[in-house]
């Protein structure tokens, strides 16, 4: 019997380290939580989740917690994956840039001027302009892992790249669109901080806590500055040295992205997804759900996204400024640009800046955002899935 036990808690110890280590596993845990957020904003349990969401710790509530303080940590982990890549990985060469670059740039412009069309003469919803812009590359590379060897490496790479261009651009968009009265007393102290990481950068520390200590008064100079407290994340990331002291040691910014990786994917975006993913869809009308809000930004990542990725990456293409990913065919090239029209996480993220304040334009967006995403998944997994075998040409 003992040894039927060990048995039972070994297979299932084996099948969680097996999830755990999937690709898809985080999409899979931000799903769960997502639709529980919406199931229970639609029961008796609402107000118990409003209240939880809007009681208040250390000054601030629990969804700004989440929102800037968790998300700040995620945004972490984006600047460190975007230096990583850079310097040392799939867009460490103008050549390797190309192809995810003009897709990026289509992929952002077009879902931005669709919901534009939309919500051109309401000046109050027309700074929701972003949403659509961003992909969530955790959902995206979810979806292709599920689709396993069908799907050929170099899209992967593809999609990676561009997402991480995707989330540079969204990162400035939020810095440059989305802030709010600017403290000149709090900037200096966000400059003061950036100074001292150069410095131990300079110096040539790797032990990370230096570097996480400065990154805390960063955040908070950030927080108080006008400037949305996330963007401390990106900046922090860019000053973790990318070598380690002796040639066998592990580079402080690889041991930090390892480290706080599977926090971020199984704690602070699940956390997100729940705090900001329930809608009450109760007493909606249709023209609720037709209001140009939603309409926009379904519209907008569903077809702007596969639209700008899909046609810039093939102008780029047939123009010789870049090559199509080695062994993919050009429905497999199309079937990953619908799904960057998943725009989860960070077009909630988005919305949420663009209409503080206004609760009802967050729902609508959460409704675009839901609807567009959910879409572009079914449709893009769908098209890879049929697309046939790869071709055997990258050009």
């Amino acid at each position: 019997m003992p040894e039927n036990n060990s048995q039972i808690r070994n297979g299932t110890g084996g099948m969680i380290s097996a999830f755990i280590s999937s690709p898809s596993a985080g999409g899979i845990v931000l799903i769960l939580a997502s639709a529980a957020a919406i199931i229970i904003a639609n029961t008796a349990l609402r107000e118990s989740y409003e209240g939880f969401l809007h009681a208040y710790i250390g000054g601030l509530s629990v969804e700004h917690w989440i929102n800037d303080g968790l998300m700040a940590i995620f945004f972490l982990l984006v600047g460190l994956e975007i230096k990583r890549e850079l310097i040392v990985g799939a867009l460490s060469s103008w050549s390797q840039r190309a192809l995810p670059g003009f897709a990026a740039i289509g992929g952002m412009a077009v879902p931005a001027l669709i919901y534009v069309w939309f919500n051109a003469d309401n000046s109050a919803t027309l700074q929701g302009w972003a949403i659509p812009a961003a992909t969530d590359i955790a959902f995206a590379l979810g979806v292709l892992a599920l689709l396993g060897s069908r799907v050929p490496a170099s899209l992967k790479i593809f999609l990676s790249a561009l997402a991480i261009l995707d989330d540079m651009g969204a990162v400035a968009i939020i810095a440059l669109f989305y802030t709010s009265d600017i403290s000149l007393w709090m900037l200096a102290g966000v400059t003061a901080m950036l100074a001292l990481l150069l410095g131990l950068n300079r110096a040539g520390v790797t032990r990370l806590l230096p570097y996480l200590l400065v990154g805390g008064l960063l955040w908070f100079f950030m927080l108080k500055s006008g400037v949305h407290a996330t963007v401390a994340g990106i900046l922090l990331a860019l000053f973790i040295p990318l070598q380690g002291n002796t040639a066998d040691s592990v580079a402080p910014l690889e041991r930090l992205e390892h480290g706080i990786a599977p926090w971020i994917t199984f704690l602070i975006l699940p956390l997100f997804g729940f705090a900001n993913a329930g809608v009450a869809l109760t007493g909606m009308t249709f023209d609720d759900l037709a209001a140009p809000v939603p309409v926009g930004v379904a519209l907008g990542l569903f077809f702007g996204k596969q639209i700008g990725v899909f046609g810039l990456a093939a102008l780029a293409i047939v123009l010789g400024l870049a090559k199509r990913p080695e062994n993919s065919s050009w429905m497999q090239v199309y079937g990953v640009s619908v799904l960057c029209g998943i725009g989860f996480t960070m077009s909630l993220f988005i919305g949420n800046l663009a209409f503080a304040g206004s609760p009802e334009l967050v729902d609508e967006v959460k409704i675009g955002v839901l609807a567009g995403s959910v879409v572009a998944a079914l449709v893009g997994m769908l098209i890879l899935r049929f697309s046939g075998s790869p071709a055997r040409s990258g050009n």
